[in-house]
């Protein structure tokens, strides 16, 4: 298990946060997610590395920026 964490851009309320952990949760090798607004830091426990790159896409798909 290894712990990734990216910066998120353009979040501004929890339903943001809320939006980006439902997505989260339909990618399969992810044991965990920690988001805050406060930060914009996201934190996810990824099985495999291949998992990052759909972690990308899916956020960047909401609207959202994302960066390491």
């Amino acid at each position: 298990m290894k712990n990734i964490e990216f910066n998120i851009e353009g979040m501004k309320c929890e339903g943001c946060v809320n939006r980006i952990k439902n997505v989260l949760s339909t990618i399969k090798g992810i044991d965990s997610v920690n988001l805050s607004l406060e930060t914009k830091k996201l934190t996810v426990a990824v099985k495999r590395e291949k998992v990052v790159e759909e972690v990308i896409k899916k956020i960047e798909s909401l609207g959202f920026g994302i960066s390491k």
